[in-house]
């Protein structure tokens, strides 16, 4: 999983709109089982509503700082925190679109939740 990128775009994984806590509950756990394989993605990118999976308060911090702490490059698009009016990023650095891009072009696979 050396050269793979995942790309999280919606606050929680899935589309479960009507169910917003389910879509929070499946990342937590695919995060964790991803801590637990210690097989891990060169790195996770967060745009759109997943930006807001990286700052304060946010149900999915913990295993996020364990990624990163295990060497897996968290970048997030610097425009969705803008838009949305996020500063207090908690985990991962602060990127733009180019970044997400260099991330996505060194991959061998890129996969989206």
């Amino acid at each position: 999983m050396k050269d793979t990128v995942i790309l999280i775009t919606h606050y929680g994984m899935g589309n479960a709109t009507n169910v917003p806590e389910l879509q929070v509950r499946l990342l937590n756990k695919y995060l964790t089982l991803l801590l637990e394989s210690r097989q891990f993605p060169a790195a996770i990118c967060f745009y759109t509503d997943g930006v807001k999976l990286t700052v304060a308060g946010s149900p999915v911090l913990e295993p996020l700082k364990a990624l990163e702490a295990n060497g897996v490059h968290l970048v997030i698009c610097s425009t969705c925190l803008e838009t949305f009016g996020l500063s207090q990023v908690e985990v991962g650095i602060v990127g733009g679109m180019g970044d997400i891009l260099e991330a996505q072009f060194k991959a061998g696979k890129v996969i989206s939740l």
